[in-house]
């Protein structure tokens, strides 16, 4: 009789450990080694801006000269593209109103010009006011001040002749000959002294 074989089940188990990895495939693209990613640092915050400083260059932009012994302020009503404060500078018993304004020439836009007729009407609601020329601009409120002292007699004068009165300028945009006709049409003596020049030759 031939000896019984030893058996441990059904089959045989395989063996794992110590297999050898299947070779690569011709042809296929070897596999990158995988390194690990650097951590990503952290954005930077801009610094917050430092206050700035007071502008220099700022300067007192006046609007009219009134009579009064208080202060008075009317509001955000002065040139600008951000309308500012407009208040008094006083010198005894007159004032300049004033805003604040960069040293700058206004050009006389539109919008200028409109913002500094608005200041002098609000003020003409309860003033007698000499209105100062378009952009008229001080360096500080003690120039002002000198202003108003060196021309204070002056200053004085007119407003008591101004007082309860209103000033206008009146600009008249004409055609002569337009005009002159219908002149000729209401003078026969007129025309015919103009029919008598314009037939002359030479000067007239």
């Amino acid at each position: 009789m031939s000896p019984a074989r030893k058996t441990t089940g059904s089959g045989s188990r395989k063996k794992s450990a110590g297999k050898k990895p299947a070779p690569a495939k011709k042809g296929a693209p070897a596999k990158k080694p995988v390194t690990a990613k650097p951590a990503r640092r952290p954005e930077l915050l801009p610094l917050p801006e430092a206050p700035r400083a007071a502008d220099s260059r700022s300067g007192k932009y006046v609007y009219c000269i009134i009579q009064t012994t208080e202060p008075r302020r009317f509001g955000p009503i002065g040139i600008g593209s951000d309308p500012t404060a407009v208040h008094t500078v006083s010198y005894r018993d007159i004032a300049a109103v004033v805003s604040d304004t960069p040293l700058e020439v206004y050009d006389p836009t539109r919008e200028n010009v409109l913002a500094h007729e608005r200041v002098n009407e609000a003020v003409m609601r309860d003033y007698t006011v000499i209105p100062m020329s378009f952009s008229t601009v001080f360096k500080t409120s003690e120039d002002i001040v000198e202003l108003l002292r060196s021309a204070y007699d002056a200053f004085h004068d007119v407003l008591v002749k101004m007082q309860d009165k209103l000033e206008f300028g009146l600009k008249v945009l004409w055609e002569p000959e337009t005009v002159i006709r219908e002149i000729e049409k209401e003078d026969e003596n007129l025309r015919l002294l103009r029919q008598e020049i314009s037939n002359q030759k030479g000067s007239t």
